[in-house]
């Protein structure tokens, strides 16, 4: 396996109207960083630099963190009061704290929020800023050093299919020079051989290199995409067939256990509490379908978990698992198992946002069912069209039932096509039976089916060529 490619980020913190604790003088204030990924215990990060005398430090030291957005990576800022040389805490003035993901951040770009004390209290006026920025990979630095340096190498090979390349030659240039390149007027070179010339008097060079366009394309990173404004839209669809079994019964998948949750709830929690931290107003839509629905229990499709069609979003995660608790006796479960009502309703709100022609939304649709899919022409329809829309879906399967049909939705193993045979232009299923994470650790299953939406992002806005719609300051 590939190691995996790591995005780091860069916090700035800086605080304003610091509570004063020192007694002829200011405070002298610190920020320690505290991280929690895994729902134990907090543990140190690192500090930033004293600073001395200043009710509102700008702490010049900055945290920089793994990224994962696959994570829920939960963040403490505290700020103490060092009067002394030693490197415990415990023995320093408090002057409050403050607590996030790095999700909030990083959406956020920006993040101005008062302080709290200990007990939750207002910790005076004070308040905390924290700025995010992506590290860029070295080597775009070193590209950019060069282009600054006006001293940029261009080799020219003869391709050999072993990889033993050939060398025809060189010529030296600089960026400004190609960008004067144009088809009426191109801009050439001498391709100059070194050792060729040296050993022929008569050589002049291996050939001309002429250049007619030259075009700068910037690649957006997904926190690009992020920091640059653009919301993910969070969609739930929740599968009420009658092969879930009765609720009331114990052996249903969706019966309430005694602390009030099934797979279904357990999926939504770990999903949907990652994706959050990306959607400003945190209202999701959020669906049911193969039910009996009131008041005249006619089969449905598509029907809000709220019964309320003009309205069907939910406040935040803790609203749909309120909704979907609330539905559940309300409903009858029957059949059959039809995803592609679910999956067009998103995507024509896809469809309606690439009008914007910016990076501004992208939606992913949760499908959590138990069982084997009717209409699987239908469905891979509806997803090649989706794949053209900015869009990804994850399955969930519960229970124990026979999922080859949704392995065969996701894209892994070739390249999906409707019934007409047409190609998804982009692989945007990811499928996992829940199965694989009853013992493992609460978080994997969100790691494991949201790990590919990155990269399913910068696909999308990347193929279209679609800029963030905050326009991102220069580096």
């Amino acid at each position: 396996m590939a190691a995996q490619c790591v995005t780091k980020v860069e916090l700035t913190v800086a605080c304003t109207n610091l509570l004063d604790k020192d007694v002829g003088s200011k405070s002298d204030p610190l920020c320690v960083l505290l991280q929690n990924t895994s729902g134990q215990q907090w543990y140190e990060v690192d500090r930033t630099e004293r600073i001395k005398n200043s009710l509102n430090p700008k702490f010049a030291k900055k945290f920089v963190i793994d990224y994962y957005f696959e994570l829920v990576q939960k963040l403490k800022f505290g700020i103490y009061d060092i009067d002394n040389k030693t490197f415990d805490l415990s023995d320093d003035d408090f002057l409050g704290e403050f607590e996030c993901t790095l999700g909030q951040i990083v959406s956020n770009k920006t993040l101005t929020k008062p302080l709290v004390l200990k007990n939750g209290r207002p910790a005076g006026k004070g308040s905390i800023m924290i700025t995010a920025e992506e590290v860029k990979d070295n080597r775009v630095v070193i590209l950019e050093v060069e282009a600054r340096k006006l001293d940029n190498k261009v080799e020219c090979y003869d391709y050999d299919g072993d990889g033993s390349h050939d060398l025809i030659g060189s010529f030296q240039t600089t960026m400004s020079k190609l960008k004067e390149a144009s088809r009426s007027s191109p801009v050439e070179f001498e391709c100059i051989n070194e050792k060729k010339r040296q050993k022929k008097k008569s050589y002049k060079n291996s050939g001309i290199v002429s250049v007619k366009h030259c075009e700068i394309i910037v690649e957006c990173t997904f926190l690009d995409y992020i920091m640059g404004g653009c919301q993910l839209n969070f969609t739930v669809g929740i599968d009420f067939t009658g092969s879930n079994g009765d609720p009331r019964s114990p052996d249903s998948l969706h019966y309430l256990s005694p602390s009030g949750v099934n797979e279904y709830l357990t999926a939504i929690w770990s999903v949907g509490m990652v994706i959050q931290d990306y959607d400003t107003d945190k209202m999701f839509p959020a669906f049911g379908f193969g039910a009996q629905i009131p008041p005249s229990f006619q089969v449905s499709h598509e029907f809000p978990l709220n019964f309320n069609p003009s309205n069907p979003f939910c406040s935040g995660i803790q609203g749909i698992v309120d909704a979907y608790r609330a539905c559940l006796p309300q409903v009858k479960l029957y059949g059959p198992t039809n995803f592609s009502p679910i999956i067009n309703h998103v995507a024509r709100f896809a469809a309606a946002a690439t009008q914007q022609q910016t990076a501004s939304q992208y939606f992913i649709l949760l499908i959590i069912t138990d069982g084997v899919i009717t209409d699987l022409d239908q469905t891979r329809a509806a997803i090649v069209n989706a794949s053209k829309l900015p869009m990804s879906i994850i399955i969930v399967g519960v229970g124990g039932a026979d999922f080859d049909a949704m392995e065969f939705l996701d894209g892994d193993n070739g390249v999906l096509r409707s019934p007409s045979g047409e190609p998804a232009v982009r692989d945007i299923v990811q499928f996992v039976p829940f199965r694989k994470f009853q013992n493992a650790p609460k978080e994997a299953l969100a790691q494991c089916v949201l790990a590919e939406v990155p990269q399913q992002v910068v696909n999308y806005f990347s193929t279209y060529k679609l800029q963030p719609p905050k326009k991102l300051a220069a580096k």
